[in-house]
């Protein structure tokens, strides 16, 4: 049977199902034009070691993702437990997201959000289109930690991490 002709899931059932996946939350920024965009995600991934490689999916509908296709260039600022009221300023639609918000810029001269949890800076390599997203594979040009507590997503609220057994 060609799988094209085979019976999708509904959207309704994939939203609600995919949602028992818990994750962590980021903001994917970037800088275009003298511009800084941003916006919140939870589709981010490792995808190789060697080289160091990730990857991100954003709404091609968002102007972040059409400036991270012109930039080739982009941040990753993974949230820390404290930072849900962030998480929800970037997930709106709206152009003042950085007012308020403590930044610096990168070695690749992206915006980077101060007191997050991990920052990732990245190279775009490929962009693949997936649906309504465009899934940008990057190559990792630098990285920092920070000893704090993980944002975590679930069913649609942040929430925070336990560890299990305790």
């Amino acid at each position: 049977m060609n799988p094209s002709s085979e019976q999708l899931v509904d959207r309704d059932t994939f939203r609600n199902i995919v949602g028992h996946f818990t994750s962590g939350v980021t903001i994917i920024t970037t800088r275009q034009d003298e511009t800084n965009w941003g916006i919140t995600a939870s589709a981010f991934s490792s995808v190789s070691l060697d080289p160091p490689m990730v990857l991100v999916c954003v709404n091609q509908n968002t102007g972040t993702c059409h400036a991270i296709s012109k930039a080739k260039k982009f941040g990753v600022n993974i949230l820390q437990e404290k930072q849900g009221d962030l998480a929800r300023k970037f997930a709106q639609p709206q152009t003042d997201k950085f007012q308020g918000t403590d930044i610096e810029y990168g070695e690749l001269g992206v915006p980077l959000i101060q007191d997050v949890l991990a920052h990732f800076e990245c190279r775009v390599v490929e962009n693949v289109t997936g649906g309504t997203h465009s899934v940008f594979l990057a190559e990792v040009q630098s990285a920092v930690a920070y000893e704090k507590a993980p944002l975590t997503y679930y069913r649609g609220k942040f929430g925070r991490f336990d560890e299990a057994g305790k």
